[in-house]
């Protein structure tokens, strides 16, 4: 597998994930019980999900650029 295949992986992976996170931000925004609000910091691990995206994409082209 090429670094090019695996970097495509990562950005893949990091996306879900991002989707993830996204979601239960939501669910965690809307809950019904505003006294239980979870102890996951969700809204941070979007924005750390969405950079780690944003960083796989920029390496994945940059190597299939030939940079």
């Amino acid at each position: 597998m090429t670094v090019q295949a695996w970097l495509w992986s990562a950005d893949g992976a990091a996306f879900a994930l991002a989707v993830v996170t996204g979601l239960a931000d939501r669910l965690r925004q809307r809950r019904t019980r505003l006294d239980d609000p979870g102890w996951v910091p969700w809204r941070g691990l979007h924005f750390v999900c969405m950079f780690a995206t944003l960083i796989f994409l920029i390496l994945a082209v940059s190597a299939w650029r030939g940079g």
